[in-house]
């Protein structure tokens, strides 16, 4: 049960981070077109148009993490094997994110971004083992 409580909110909570951040980047992308700024010389279309794919594909990727979570919450099974590695990416990106975050912004944007962090994380262990405390193929020692 706790297994897919976890999951399930893992993957609400990506979901709603994958949008906030393309809501984040396009309002970046714009603000940055509209007063054609230019850093060291940067032409400002290039620079607007990568923060838009930037954007983007951060967005895609968090939510190709929460369609993972939310899989392995119905299915109550851990993540396959390409599943796994994708979280394991997200989880270190989530810590990235959180230094840069307690440097840039402060200590409530750090707290939530280990949040996430976390239900990442457990997700990940909670479903190291199958049902029963027995992994897969491994007969227990004591019958």
């Amino acid at each position: 049960m706790l297994r897919r409580l976890v999951a399930g909110l893992g993957a609400l909570v990506l979901a709603a981070e994958a949008a906030v951040l393309v809501v984040v980047h396009l309002v970046l992308g714009r603000a940055t077109a509209s007063q054609s700024m230019s850093v060291a010389g940067s032409d400002p279309d290039v620079m607007s148009k990568a923060t838009y794919g930037l954007g983007i594909a951060l967005g895609a990727f968090l939510l190709l993490n929460a369609v993972f979570l939310a899989v392995a919450a119905l299915r109550d099974r851990r993540p396959g094997r390409v599943a796994r590695a994708v979280l394991v990416a997200a989880a270190v990106t989530h810590v990235v994110l959180g230094a840069l975050a307690a440097a840039l912004v402060g200590w409530a944007a750090f707290a939530a971004v280990m949040a996430v962090f976390c239900l990442i994380t457990a997700a990940l262990t909670l479903h190291a083992e199958d049902r029963g405390g027995v992994r897969k193929g491994l007969r227990p020692t004591n019958p």
